[in-house]
């Protein structure tokens, strides 16, 4: 199995109630049940105070390499990214399990 870590920052400036969040949050969470891929999926909003923490995260797991690739390369998966990159930046750790 692999492990799929990712971790937003939002822009400065930019909160969470902004309809373009919002907007992508939603993304994320449709993706659950909508590519077949997706083994484990869990996101949610950091509930931590210290300043060097992201603002979100998703957790998610896959069969192999082949089926992250294709969870990435989903139109659906896109389509999430495309809203995202308009007022966040990310890292990702990809590890088996």
């Amino acid at each position: 199995m692999i492990r799929h870590l990712v971790l937003f920052k939002l822009d400065e400036g930019v909160g969470r109630d902004d309809p373009r969040v919002v907007a992508g949050e939603a993304a994320f969470r449709a993706l659950d049940g909508r590519i077949p891929e997706i083994r484990h999926w869990e996101l949610g909003w950091n509930t931590s105070d210290r300043p060097i923490a992201y603002d979100f995260a998703i957790n998610s797991a896959f069969d192999d390499p082949d089926a992250l690739r294709r969870y990435v390369e989903h139109p659906e998966h896109q389509a999430g990214v495309g809203l995202w990159r308009e007022f966040a930046t990310w890292v990702i750790a990809d590890y088996e399990f």
